[in-house]
């Protein structure tokens, strides 16, 4: 894993409330360039796994209905939890981030994926 990845997975740890676990993927292939969880019971790969599907759909639905759109970020709220599948502006990676919805603040935590999205493109 390059140095950027794991900075990137340190740094979400130690600065998003409520982090539970992260994972990047690359939406062609559904390969995952790294990931990492808190909770040994969640597996961060399964799910971009079944999340690359959601995004895949989307882009699908996008182009079904003729727009002119990029996906910027998909919000899924569940009982305790809030997973945000952020795709990078090539839609070539998305950030698949699972957070604590008790502790986590969605406005800061967007903010925070945001800075490193950016990064993804020109760093893998």
């Amino acid at each position: 894993m390059s140095d950027f990845l794991q900075n990137f997975q340190n740094d979400l740890k130690e600065n998003i409330n409520g982090f539970i676990a992260v994972s990047v993927t690359e939406v062609e292939t559904g390969m995952s360039y790294s990931s990492l969880s808190l909770n040994p019971n969640f597996d961060p790969e399964l799910a971009s796994a079944y999340n690359l599907e959601v995004v895949k759909a989307k882009l699908s639905a996008i182009k079904a209905l003729g727009l002119d759109q990029k996906i910027n970020d998909i919000l899924i709220t569940l009982t305790d939890q809030i997973h945000i599948i952020d795709v990078s502006e090539d839609g070539k990676y998305f950030i698949y981030l699972a957070v604590d919805s008790t502790k986590a603040n969605l406005g800061l935590t967007r903010a925070t994926l945001s800075k490193f999205k950016k990064d993804i493109i020109s760093k893998l």
